[in-house]
């Protein structure tokens, strides 16, 4: 199973996938290509759940957008365990 885009190539998107799909012809397992839709519907609910306490991100870092530079080579490092959050004043 192949989950996620990162460094999946710069045409699709999907350069892992698309060559782990060509690959299933020449193995004995069948890897077939999936793409998720997104609904607004899904993300409503999602709301809805944090809003009531019954879903908590984890968020293992909180920084305000000048230190951004400095979240993404943390990330980067591997040294965070959850997500990274940057704080955005509305």
């Amino acid at each position: 199973m192949f989950v996620g885009g990162e460094d999946a190539g710069a045409l699709t998107g999907m350069g892992r996938q698309l060559r782990g799909v060509l690959l299933s012809v020449s193995l004995r397992q069948r890897l077939a290509l999936l793409v998720a839709e997104e609904r607004a519907a899904d993300y409503a609910r999602l709301t809805g759940l944090i809003e009531a306490g019954r879903l908590v991100p984890s968020i293992d870092l909180v920084h305000p957008p000048e230190d951004a530079p400095l979240a993404v080579r943390e990330l980067a490092a591997g040294s965070v365990r959850g997500r990274i959050a940057i704080t955005v004043d509305r």
